[in-house]
């Protein structure tokens, strides 16, 4: 037993302890960004308009799958075929399958679809054969026996000149028995030396006939055809080193032969002077297609989706999301959100927020949207590794 002294002494000690513990914890707060949860994925810090609620689908994307000495894995790209998602994680070399066997809006697996790829980035799928776009090429594979991986022997390399370094993500989209393929700049800003850079190329399925679609697009990371109209839209990702505000990232409506402006115009036909310094007669912005929507410099928007679906309220029906990766040299950060951009007016509204806390901490960066069939939204995260679930509870 404890005399007088000895256990006024422990008790003092307790509560030295405890105080110093509550000390911490406050400053942890303010300086680390440490915060209390409702629930242990992250997803409770994430804000939403009344009614809509998000879970995750999937999570550690990659850890089980290879052993791999680059940075973390990270989801890119998503699929949905038969109510089976496909995601690309070009770190870990391979095209990932989520089945949801028991339909409880979770992946029940993480499986190898396809594996042993240079940066497989951009993914889609039509009549039989998915599409693959890698650093250096683009390739179709098979499935034909339905078990989530690819047919052994049935890889057909359509591209395989491709160029690499600078902006190394390829985005591959089939419409209307053609395969576009975005490739970004390999600067920040220069002239490119293969036209195939910051353009969106066309090719017949095959990977013949390939021309230019559309060019000036510095890093048109994100596609997606209109389900209505077939009109292709396009994110673009403006130049870095022109301040916190400028230029502005972009969403456009890709038509064939236009030229969008860089590297030499941006936003709506703004003339890039502190590259083109030696321009001095006429306007070299006024032949140039202007943006279609300018959204706030250093955004990254990446992944887009026309809301097609029938779970969301009527006031959405048409709407665009778009993901914002979010800024890296911006010295206020800003971005690493979904948006919603209606139509109609053009105006943007903030959908999904909260991957970036008040004390500028980031906690995920979403990539990638797509509405799956029963007209939820899934979202991509390459920071946290995980897909999300947005849907809508009424």
């Amino acid at each position: 037993m404890l005399d007088d002294s000895s256990g006024r002494s422990f008790w003092w000690s307790l509560l030295f302890i405890l105080v110093f513990v509550i000390i911490l914890a406050f400053v942890a707060y303010d300086y680390l960004g440490v915060r209390p949860s409702a629930g242990s994925d992250g997803t409770a810090d994430i804000s939403l308009p009344p009614g809509f609620a998000i879970d995750t689908y999937a999570d550690n994307l990659g850890s089980s799958l290879v052993s791999y000495p680059g940075p973390d894995p990270g989801p890119r790209m998503l699929l949905e075929k038969d109510g089976v998602v496909y995601v690309s994680i070009p770190n870990r070399e391979l095209i990932a399958v989520l089945p949801d066997r028991d339909g409880n809006n979770e992946a029940d697996e993480v499986g190898v679809f396809i594996s042993g790829l240079n940066y497989p980035h951009g993914l889609d799928y039509s009549d039989g054969w998915f599409y693959i776009a890698e650093e250096n090429r683009v390739i179709r594979v098979r499935d034909d026996d339905n078990n989530l991986r690819a047919d052994a022997n049935s890889t057909e390399v359509l591209i395989d000149d491709l160029p690499s370094g600078g902006h190394s993500t390829r985005t591959v989209k089939v419409n209307n028995d053609s395969l576009y393929l975005s490739m970004g700049s390999s600067c920040n800003v220069c002239y490119e030396e293969d036209e195939r850079r910051a353009a969106i190329t066309r090719c017949d399925l095959d990977g013949s006939n390939c021309t230019v679609f559309a060019s000036g697009l510095r890093n048109s990371v994100g596609m997606v055809f209109h389900p209505e109209t077939g009109e292709l839209y396009a994110t673009d990702n403006g130049r870095d080193w022109l301040g916190d505000d400028l230029p502005p990232d972009e969403i456009n409506l890709i038509e064939e032969g236009n030229d969008y402006g860089w590297p030499i115009c941006y936003g709506q036909n703004i003339h890039d002077t502190e590259f083109d310094t030696n321009n001095s007669t006429g306007n070299p912005c006024e032949n140039r297609t202007p943006s279609l929507v300018d959204l706030q410099a250093h955004s990254a928007p990446l992944g887009l989706a026309f809301y097609d679906g029938n779970m969301f309220p009527e006031e959405y029906q048409g709407d665009l999301f778009v993901c914002y990766h979010g800024s890296w040299n911006r010295e206020v950060p800003t971005g690493y959100k979904i948006v919603n951009i209606d139509m109609d007016t053009l105006g943007v509204n903030d959908f999904a927020t909260g991957w970036l806390r008040q004390n500028e901490t980031v906690i995920g960066r979403p990539v990638d949207v797509i509405v799956a069939e029963d007209g939820s939204l899934l979202v991509s995260d390459d920071n946290a590794g995980k897909i999300y679930r947005i849907y809508y509870e009424g």
